[in-house]
């Protein structure tokens, strides 16, 4: 078969491989549509994550498809059905687990190879993170399930309520998506971006109201000036992972406020915060990272519901022959959003 080969820095190959053969509890998916993502990027400039690839490697993370072929012992699921899997799976057994935080599982296992024709899934992810795609849903909807459960759980865990003054910081495809579901809970956002068409397209996501950040000499001042009352944002989450929009995301915050830095920024970012403005306002800063069964279910059932539709964020669709240029478009920042590939 096809597929997306990881070497290390900006070197992804397109080579043939065996097709997986599925082991005990495993299931070997025949991949219909992976979807590119900013961490792929990440990973592309890099050559390497830490956490979840390691070259040379099979590569991508975002898939739906259908199921070619059952491992031994597995339930629930048959030759042919259309599926979506999570890229990682927690253990359920250590002590993250037990407390019910399973995005910092001590033993979370990620699988990659969206990137390619067929697709084994560990046994672990089929026990915990496959689901059956809804019958009105596109292979390309159905992949967005990965993302957006990250986006669900940072959404949980900034407290959205309806009525709150919600702030993103980003309008790529991580901020849009809290743009809606912010939005779908009853708040009223406000969207700051640097690119005005992706700032268009957040004003058809469900944002009040946007932003440029293009020219702030101030990001924070100008962010608390598009508050009510100047007084800040209940909720602001930072999107972009970088060191400037995260200090003004906690200077956009008002008392009690939450500010979520959900971007995964470089390893080595600092930032400055008035320790004295947490304490007093009573500002929490958190951050999100990952997802959980639960919001990978949540996710599915959103895009089902066309809460979240897809389609506001692609950009386009390509083969796995064209992976490559795509990736090092995005790199360069020339391709905006997110792009199915077509195995």
């Amino acid at each position: 078969m096809r597929a997306a080969v990881l070497h290390g820095r900006e070197d992804v190959r397109l080579e043939r491989v065996p097709i997986p053969e599925p082991g005990p509890g495993e299931v070997v998916l025949r991949a219909r549509a992976a979807l590119t993502c900013g961490t792929d990027v990440k990973v592309f400039r890099r050559g390497y994550h830490a956490k979840m690839i390691v070259p040379p490697a099979l590569f991508g993370h975002e898939a739906a498809g259908e199921i070619a072929a059952l491992g031994e012992g597995v339930s629930g699921f048959a030759i042919g059905d259309r599926v979506v899997a999570a890229n990682s799976a927690p253990c359920d057994e250590c002590g993250y687990c037990r407390r019910g935080r399973p995005a910092l599982c001590d033993d979370l296992l990620f699988w990659n190879g969206a990137y390619a024709e067929y697709v084994r899934l560990p046994a672990r992810v089929v026990a915990r993170n496959l689901i059956h795609v809804d019958p009105g849903l596109e292979f390309r909807e159905a992949a967005m399930v990965e993302p957006l459960a990250c986006v669900v759980k940072g959404v949980d865990d900034c407290g959205i309520l309806p009525g709150m003054d919600v702030a993103v910081i980003g309008v790529g495809p991580i901020g849009l998506m809290f743009v809606a579901l912010a939005h779908a809970r009853g708040a009223r956002v406000v969207a700051a971006g640097r690119r005005p068409e992706r700032l268009e397209r957040a004003r058809g996501m469900g944002a009040a109201a946007l932003l440029s950040l293009a020219d702030a000499a101030d990001p924070a001042a100008r962010l608390r000036y598009s508050s009510p009352g100047g007084h800040g944002f209940d909720v602001v989450v930072e999107a972009v992972g970088h060191a400037v929009t995260a200090e003004a995301a906690v200077g956009a915050a008002r008392k009690g406020g939450t500010v979520n830095l959900f971007a995964g920024p470089p390893a080595g970012t600092r930032i400055s915060v008035d320790v004295a403005i947490l304490h007093y306002d009573e500002i929490t800063l958190t951050s999100s990272f990952h997802h959980t069964p639960e919001t990978v279910r949540e996710a599915h059932d959103l895009i089902a519901r066309g809460v979240l539709k897809p389609r506001d964020l692609l950009h386009g669709e390509a083969t796995l022959e064209e992976l490559p240029t795509v990736l090092r478009e995005m790199a360069a920042g020339d391709r905006p959003l997110k792009t199915a590939i077509l195995p």
